[in-house]
């Protein structure tokens, strides 16, 4: 029998709340006017929510990546709210995660004979060296880096590079450490590619206010000023998560963990997480009916840390430096909210 990795399994659960979230393929529009009449980024928190209850449920540390997948899929769909191709933005909603667009306008273009062969071939494999993967690298100044939220395309370059933290435990060990390397990635990456909007999301569960309030503070003026580096991330986000300690999974002396020669390209990535086991939609309604309740604190999120001005500012960065011409349904959501208010 096959082993079935946690985040395999996780994979399924993620893909049924996106579909429902987005019914038919169809997302809704996440622009809207604010109090002041300015123009803002609306996020679909319920469904960030649920999406984050899935790790709770399987109790899987943050060692396994699933806590930190569930903020990489949330993210992605954001970006397919915001009007980017299904395609373009990854990892994608369904298996292969990473497809170049390129692949994907070739199977659309196809005849329906053949569209079919190349979609069983793709998705029977767990991999296609060179075509697809379950995670992506991009070359920096100096070294491939994984990233984990990317939106790329052979004619533009890499256009969107998202990198993502959890932290559920263990702050003092871990906090100084993952601000360093942030800085680092983003050095890296902002030096090769200057145009590209370079972001950071990190998940940070609420507990740490009341264990560790002088680490939060700290961490929290670090996570902005990263933002406001001119050779850095074009913008930083902190999501602070609420969740019941029953639910929590054992605590841990370490934050999820990503191998350092796969990041460097000096490994292949496993792609076990690749291959989706049939899950009876039966038990994933069960499993989605009793998902933890959790909570995004927004209260504890500064202004310049939001989701939404995150999102915001990410999406606004792309159609800043591209031509009128490409991105079009992303410009006309903002055009419908802007020409109706």
């Amino acid at each position: 029998m096959q082993r079935v990795s946690l985040k395999t399994k996780a994979w399924a659960y993620f893909d049924r709340i996106v579909a429902d979230a987005a019914p038919g393929g169809v997302h809704s529009n996440p622009w809207t006017i604010d109090p002041e009449g300015l123009l803002a980024y609306a996020p679909d928190f319920d469904t960030l929510e649920r999406l984050l209850g899935v790790p709770l449920y399987f109790k899987a540390p943050t060692t396994t990546g699933v806590p930190a997948l569930a903020l990489d899929v949330w993210l992605s769909y954001e970006l397919r709210r915001a009007g980017f191709s299904k395609d373009g933005v990854w990892p994608r909603a369904e298996h292969p995660r990473i497809l170049p667009q390129a692949v994907a306008n070739l199977i659309d273009g196809a005849p329906k004979k053949l569209r079919a062969e190349i979609s069983n071939l793709l998705t029977a494999k767990t991999s296609i060296t060179g075509v697809t993967s379950s995670s992506a690298s991009i070359l920096g100044k100096n070294y491939l880096k994984q990233v984990d939220v990317i939106m790329t395309d052979w004619q533009t370059g890499p256009e969107i590079l998202i990198s993502t933290k959890r932290m559920d435990s263990s702050f003092g060990k871990n906090a100084a450490n993952r601000v360093e390397e942030s800085y680092g990635d983003a050095k890296n990456l902002r030096l090769r590619h200057p145009l590209a909007a370079l972001g950071f999301v990190f998940g940070l569960r609420s507990t740490i206010l009341d264990e560790e309030p002088d680490k939060a503070e700290w961490l929290i003026d670090l996570l902005e000023k990263l933002g406001q580096e001119d050779d850095a991330y074009h913008a930083t986000c902190l999501v602070m998560i609420e969740y019941s300690d029953g639910v929590a999974p054992a605590d841990e002396d370490s934050i999820d963990t990503e191998d350092a020669l796969v990041a460097a390209g000096l490994e292949e990535a496993s792609d076990e997480e690749d291959v989706l086991p049939v899950e009876p939609a039966s038990d994933i309604d069960v499993v989605l009916a009793s998902l933890p309740d959790v909570t995004i604190l927004h209260s504890k999120i500064p202004t310049g840390l939001s989701p939404s001005r995150f999102l915001g500012t990410m999406v606004r960065r792309v159609i800043a430096a591209t031509p009128v011409t490409m991105h079009r349904a992303v410009r006309a959501r903002i055009n419908e909210v802007v020409n109706g208010a």
